[in-house]
């Protein structure tokens, strides 16, 4: 039966605490289990029950057109070849014993008191119930600082974009999943510079214009003749405009807080505008960490023990700054851990915990090179109609040209949608069941991908996203965060993790190589000048409490800015690369105008300064200069007081 609460128990009116980060006249409705659906997890305290809302917040029962199943399938098969119509197909009777498990009349003997899995979940053998290990799956949620900074083809467009096409349905499928019951499905990271763009006002009004333009292009595909494109898309723009409308209209923090506070999710955060850390001088670095963490803790009321390092990037001496800020947990990609990602590792003498990304489950969704979205039936991500900007074709195949390119059929996409969710469980189950033989203990297996993938770049992302986080309990496998795993004693002997990353050749050559080597001189031309500059505006100072300088944080903002690792990488793959140079060299602009008029002495032309860059750069408020600090750390103690100072100006 469907997951809430049981016939005859008393449902707890457990409710998340609001977040008040953005005023506001009213805070969004909270999700809703069904009355009919299994209660889960009811021993909970009430800080760590589930979250619910008013009884309008329910989830609506699924269309018809959203309902994808036996007949779904057999339309596909029959318009494919009509001699097949009335033959059943492999995926046909693993569906019929599938649903056979939650309709009674299907049933011929009393029920066991052991949980039956579903069958339908692979097409094979038998699943067995105890699969041993945990599968973790990880997101990684980013974009750089957009606002006000371009609006088409790369700039506020991209944020629009990703917001429209994958936070606001990964996080419906979310608050659905917890709305059922479940807990603990993923851990999520979300960088402080992308929510301040989802918190910011700017963003906010001008994500509730594009989408009312997403509708408005949808009825000019349909007017134009493409009926189906058109009615397909005005469904989908205006679903996405009234939820916008429901739960966004403050900005994404309480949006987050929601499933943070219900435990549906573990929070990964990270440093402020995601630098590549291994190639930033130690002092900048920490101060982005901790700065991070911080800005984490007055968003969303937690502050985060694990993070994504941003490009998995390490070097070694790094773990003890993380230890430092209260870190416990961080991903590298696979090869980092030589390939055995069957449990994390700390590294080397300290207590912090690197987990690998199991590239042999992960590729097998997406890689370089193939993974379920180049499936002919989904979406094409790259063709668009010019007229209305919309994305008519599916994939097709991958030599098709786009002209040649079949119109795209949902009913089609989602039945590989189920194909693909089956042979991504079975992978998993396969995955553990070898690697816990070879190990001789329950193995860990971490697939870790951007949140970006589901959506924006794999339309169906989202809907494989839902059905598999569905479909992994019920085959057997136990599903937990990064923190489950740790908790859970999924821990290694130590390891000495080498220089890596996860981009390509699993090294620094995206942002170290020759073709962005005039980028890593002008980001530590850029660091040397600002750490200078901010050293000699405090022995400047008289003696007394040090005031907080808006000049000396704007130096250091835009010099985060200059820094991200999102313009190495741009430059490195050729995607925008004229843009990207041009970010980092506007960023640098600002932090060599406002180091010469504070070198000059200058100080009303630098707040006047200040004041300008501020109007575009304005991102995390609660940046203070006061607490970079003055030397870069070597043992975990020693940056305590830094973070407690952090976290003390955030609140």
């Amino acid at each position: 039966m469907p997951a809430g609460a049981a016939a005859g128990r008393r449902t707890p009116d457990q409710h998340a605490q609001p977040d008040h980060v953005l005023p506001g006249p009213g805070y969004p409705a909270q999700p809703l289990p069904h009355p009919r659906t299994e209660r889960r997890r009811t021993h909970r305290t009430a800080r760590h029950g589930r979250i619910h809302g008013p009884v309008d917040d329910r989830r609506a029962p699924r269309t018809e057109a959203e309902s994808v199943g036996r007949q779904a399938r057999w339309l596909v098969h029959r318009r494919a070849d009509p001699a097949r119509a009335g033959r059943r197909t492999v995926a046909r009777r693993a569906d019929r014993r599938c649903r056979r498990r939650h309709h009674r009349r299907f049933r011929t003997r009393p029920r066991r008191h052991r949980r039956q899995p579903r069958s339908g979940c692979h097409s094979g053998e038998a699943l067995s119930d105890n699969v041993p290990g945990q599968f973790t799956l990880v997101l990684h949620s980013h974009l750089p600082w957009l606002a006000h900074h371009g609006r088409w083809p790369v700039g506020e467009e991209w944020l629009y974009q990703s917001w429209a096409a994958s936070y606001l349905p990964v996080v419906e499928v979310l608050r659905t999943l917890a709305a059922e019951g479940r807990s603990h499905l993923l851990s999520l990271g979300i960088t402080p510079v992308l929510a301040a763009q989802l918190d910011d006002p700017h963003c906010l009004a001008g994500m509730h214009h594009w989408l009312g333009n997403w509708q408005l292009r949808a009825d000019e595909a349909a007017m134009s003749g493409n009926v189906a494109l058109g009615g397909h898309e005005h469904r989908l723009a205006a679903k996405a405009l009234a939820d916008f409308e429901l739960r966004w209209r403050h900005g994404a923090a309480p949006v987050w807080r929601e499933l943070i506070d219900a435990e549906a999710i573990e929070l990964l955060g990270g440093p402020l505008a995601h630098p590549f850390q291994p190639l930033l001088d130690p002092r900048l670095r920490e101060f982005e960490l901790r700065e991070g963490l911080a800005d984490a803790r007055a968003r969303w009321g937690h502050t985060p023990t694990g993070i994504w390092a941003p490009e998995c990037g390490f070097t070694p001496g790094m773990e003890f700054g993380y230890a430092a800020a209260g870190v416990t947990h961080f991903m590298v990609d696979g090869p980092a851990l030589r390939g055995d990602t069957t449990v994390g590792r700390p590294v080397r003498d300290s207590d912090v915990v690197a987990f690998g990304r199991d590239l042999q489950v992960s590729y097998r969704v997406w890689s370089p090179k193939s993974g379920y979205p180049g499936h002919g039936a989904y979406r094409d991500f790259h063709h668009y109609d010019h007229a209305t900007g919309l994305k008519p074709s599916r994939v097709t195949g991958k030599t098709v040209a786009g002209p040649d390119k079949a119109p795209y059929d949902p009913e089609l996409a989602a039945a590989a949608v189920l194909r693909d969710v089956d042979d991504f469980v079975q992978t998993v189950r396969e995955r553990l069941i070898s690697e816990s033989a070879r190990i001789g203990r329950p193995a860990l297996v971490v697939a870790a991908f951007d949140t970006e993938l589901f959506g924006h770049w794999w339309h169906e992302g989202p809907q494989w996203l839902a059905r598999v986080l569905r479909a992994l309990p019920e085959a057997g496998i136990t599903v937990g965060t990064l923190a489950d795993a740790r908790a859970r004693g999924f821990v290694g002997t130590p390891v000495e993790l080498a220089d890596s990353s996860w981009g390509s050749g699993k090294d620094w050559r995206v942002w170290a190589g020759d073709q962005v080597h005039d980028l890593v001189e002008l980001n530590a031309d850029i660091v040397r000048l600002t750490l200078d500059t901010v050293d000699k505006m405090r022995a400047a100072e008289n003696s007394g409490p040090a005031l907080r300088d808006p000049v000396a944080d704007q130096l250091l903002r835009e010099a985060i800015l200059t820094v991200s690792s999102d313009w190495a990488f741009m430059v490195s793959k050729d995607s925008a690369a004229g843009y990207a140079r041009d970010r980092a060299h506007r960023h640098a602009h600002a932090v060599r105008e406002l180091a010469a008029a504070v070198g000059a002495g200058q100080l009303a032309k630098a707040r006047q300064l200040t004041a300008g860059w501020n109007a575009a750069d304005g991102l995390f408020p609660g940046l203070d200069a006061r607490r970079l600090g003055a030397t870069a750390t070597e043992h975990p103690a020693t940056a305590a007081a830094d973070q407690a100072g952090a976290a003390e100006g955030y609140a």
